[in-house]
């Protein structure tokens, strides 16, 4: 049960460190070889899975098959398991959390939404009773052993999330986040609130948060970074466009550049690193 307490160092350590989202194993596989940490997003998980928006359609089993393939084939990475609103009950949580803890987890996000759930930066998202959510919130942390907790809230009223960012500070949970911060600004009010709890920013392209970089983020005081969605939009839009240009080629394929272009060889290349019998740590940890 070492994951979590190492993602715990990181967290405390200078600087925001950053998590990247992943959608499935391929993914995973690029983004291990860059940054030493992954988000597994509800997001990018739900669109590739089940081809669904983020709305409330994963089930739990299928999110702990995939990071139990996840930490097979990158044990040195961390891994922090976004499970929404814990699949709504609170034992069910519990023994969500229990699994993720056993297979190698880092961490986990638990949510204060209220079905029908939405993505953190979507509109129309409504919030549990506040008292209702730290129920199962402590029912959680009390399950856990080590592994890190992120209470998360999506409170959208003003005073609401200054309230809820605090009272979240005040438990055990590790780490607080305030999903669809609207400005720098607001970013500093919950900071403020939290006092010396970490601080969670989710950062998803096209969303209602500011972009910033990770020198901004440690200069606010912000701990942790999330990106959802670099790599599933990424695949989106390169895919789009390779099929488009497939289509207009009548069918041909293009050349594949031998120095550094993406075919047969480059992939082969790219999966053999997930079955070494010495799994090699990312290239450039901590970029």
């Amino acid at each position: 049960m070492i994951h979590g307490n190492q993602l715990r160092e990181r967290i405390a350590g200078p600087g925001t460190t950053p998590l990247i989202g992943v959608y499935d194993m391929y993914s995973a596989s690029i983004a291990a070889k860059h940054y030493d940490g992954m988000f597994v997003s509800g997001f990018g998980f739900a669109a590739s899975y089940y081809g669904l928006p983020d709305i409330g359609f994963i089930a739990w089993p299928d999110m702990v098959a995939f990071v139990q393939r996840l930490r097979g084939a990158f044990p040195h990475h961390h891994l922090l398991v976004d499970i929404d609103d814990g699949y709504v009950d609170p034992e069910v949580a519990c023994h969500v959390v229990e699994g993720l803890e056993r297979i190698g987890a880092s961490g986990v996000i638990l949510e204060d939404q209220k079905r029908p759930r939405r993505c953190g930066h979507a509109d129309g998202k409504q919030v549990l009773p506040l008292e209702e959510y730290l129920e199962k919130l402590n029912k959680v942390l009390e399950a856990r052993e080590n592994l890190v907790v992120v209470a998360r809230t999506d409170a959208t009223d003003e005073n609401d999330i200054l309230h809820r960012a605090e009272r979240l500070a005040a438990t055990d949970a590790d780490v607080v986040l305030v999903d669809g911060v609207r400005s720098v600004e607001w970013i500093k009010r919950i900071r403020k609130v939290v006092g010396g709890k970490p601080l969670l920013f989710n950062q998803i392209a096209g969303g209602k948060s500011p972009r910033l970089s990770l020198g901004e983020l440690t200069d606010l005081g912000v701990d942790v970074a999330i990106y959802s969605t670099p790599c599933l939009f990424a695949a989106h839009e390169a895919m789009d466009s390779a099929l488009a240009e497939l289509k207009d080629a009548d069918g041909r394929l293009p050349e594949v550049d031998p120095a550094g272009g993406v075919g047969v060889k480059a992939a082969t290349s790219l999966l053999e690193r997930n079955i070494a019998r010495e799994r090699l740590a990312p290239e450039g940890v901590g970029a």
